[in-house]
């Protein structure tokens, strides 16, 4: 019988892109969507340990997986390690390939209470967190964290991973930003080069990837087992068949086509409005539409459309309205 690092192992062994937990974005319909366009290795989104133990409506929706939505892991935040570990024997019954702990969450009512990139303020603390969650459970554990908390002066990384990897943790995911940080500035790819050095596990390098050459670089450059796309991946899904073709062949592919864009938008409002009932499942699938249409003529008077339009019907006869008027190049 496999342990968990050697699960962990096998999975990043074809050095996967993996799509990003994120929040009100990577449910099971947007994963499904990403998998089959090239995403070997798929996250939830963020799970509120405390709304997950209360068997909260949301909370319970985000940690249930289907047989089909594999390789997956369950990613889940809070502020108390024991409600963490608690939770995380919650969430093992879901069996995900894995679960992950959410240490590098920035957004200010996550990290001002602890949770998130809030235990980098208590690098012990957290180590301490992790281990009482490995050993809550049988799954592998691995966290996603960020390379400190505020100026590069203090940046405990590259120490925290060996810790990190000493209480069990299978694999670790690297933003190359500090919280402070946020979104701004460029990602410093050398810091997951300098945690991998440290550790025997699997380190996955996150943070300004957006292209198939950006992946192909970061890996290059870090040595790293595998790469993680988040927001790049909300506009553009095809990136990741475009990183694998890459990584595999050498092959650079041509952006998808107006008839793969408009097919996509399709797909996805269907499966949103089966999934999430006829009107959110419109509402939710719409912050993605500006990346999907991106660059076909008419896109924003076909955006605008879209946009003031609440039911599936008259979204899809816009779509096919779209394609038809234009043909499908």
């Amino acid at each position: 019988m496999s342990t968990p690092h050697e699960t962990l192992r096998a999975l990043y062994a074809k050095r996967p892109a993996i799509l990003a937990p994120m929040e009100d974005v990577t449910d099971v319909v947007f994963r499904r969507l990403c998998r089959s366009l090239g995403a070997e290795v798929c996250i939830t989104e963020f799970v509120n340990v405390e709304g997950l133990l209360r068997g909260c409506r949301n909370a319970r929706r985000k940690a249930t997986l289907t047989p089909d939505d594999r390789p997956t892991g369950i990613q889940i935040y809070g502020a108390d390690a024991a409600r963490l570990a608690e939770a995380a024997r919650v969430a093992e019954a879901a069996e995900p390939t894995f679960l992950d702990l959410n240490c590098g969450c920035w957004v200010p009512k996550v990290a001002s209470r602890g949770a998130g990139a809030g235990w980098l303020r208590d690098p012990t603390a957290m180590v301490a967190m992790a281990k009482m969650v490995v050993g809550s459970v049988s799954l592998p554990v691995t966290v996603k964290t960020r390379i400190g908390w505020g100026p590069e002066s203090d940046m405990p990384i590259v120490d925290l991973a060996r810790r990190l990897e000493d209480a069990g943790v299978s694999a670790i995911t690297l933003h190359c930003r500090t919280a402070s940080m946020a979104h701004s500035g460029a990602a410093d790819w050398s810091w997951a080069a300098r945690a991998r050095e440290v550790v025997s596990i699997p380190v996955i390098v996150n943070g300004d990837v957006k292209t198939a050459a950006d992946a192909d670089r970061a890996l290059a450059e870090t040595g790293c087992a595998g790469v993680m796309v988040g927001r790049r991946a909300v506009d553009h899904p095809w990136v990741f068949r475009e990183i694998r073709a890459l990584l595999d062949g050498g092959q650079e592919l041509a952006p998808p086509t107006r008839l793969e864009r408009i097919e996509l938008c399709r797909e996805h409002l269907v499966a949103n409005v089966a999934q999430r009932g006829p009107r959110f499942g419109v509402l939710v699938t719409r912050r993605h539409l500006s990346g999907y249409l991106r660059g076909l003529d008419g896109a924003a008077e076909l955006r605008r459309l879209l946009l003031h339009c609440d039911n599936l019907d008259g979204c899809l006869s816009i779509l096919d309205d779209a394609r038809e008027r234009r043909g499908a190049a």
